[in-house]
């Protein structure tokens, strides 16, 4: 089970990453294990000392009729003191965005959501990101064919 963001990597450079815990409820975890979660349109903001997550969308589990949950509601991040601080100074400079990459479950079966410290690419960018890409995969196709 795994949940991407690919716009992420199209749209953003990322510079560092941190992996957390997600605060969820129980209708929550089976919709994500179900792989029924979006969080292309997501991002995460500091707000008191504590990590959000605002813009995900999971969708309500079918078989749990009473106990659902809002779907797009903002989900607290675990983090410690230490990241969170280093989140911060690293927000201060402009330009600088908190993005989430994936949600995967870790060794012990628990939720975990990677995000990333990003800046904003270019268009010209963007298009270096393609042709290398397409040159690379170039590049495999002729090394296969001896």
């Amino acid at each position: 089970m795994k949940i991407e963001n690919r716009k992420a990597h199209h749209e953003y450079s990322i510079l560092q990453t941190f992996v957390c815990g997600i605060v969820l409820q129980g209708s929550e975890v089976k919709s994500l294990r179900a792989g029924k979660g979006n969080i292309s349109d997501a991002y995460c903001y500091v707000s008191k000392g504590e990590v959000w997550m605002k813009g995900s969308h999971i969708s309500k589990f079918e078989s749990d009729r009473f106990t659902n949950h809002e779907e797009k509601r903002e989900r607290k991040l675990l983090l410690n003191r230490r990241e969170i601080r280093k989140i911060e100074q690293e927000l201060q400079v402009q330009g600088i965005t908190l993005v989430p990459l994936k949600i995967f479950s870790n060794e012990h079966n628990l939720l975990k959501l990677e995000i990333g410290i990003c800046k904003g690419k270019k268009l010209y960018d963007k298009r270096n990101d393609i042709k290398d890409r397409d040159n690379k995969r170039e590049l495999d196709r002729i090394k296969k064919s001896y």
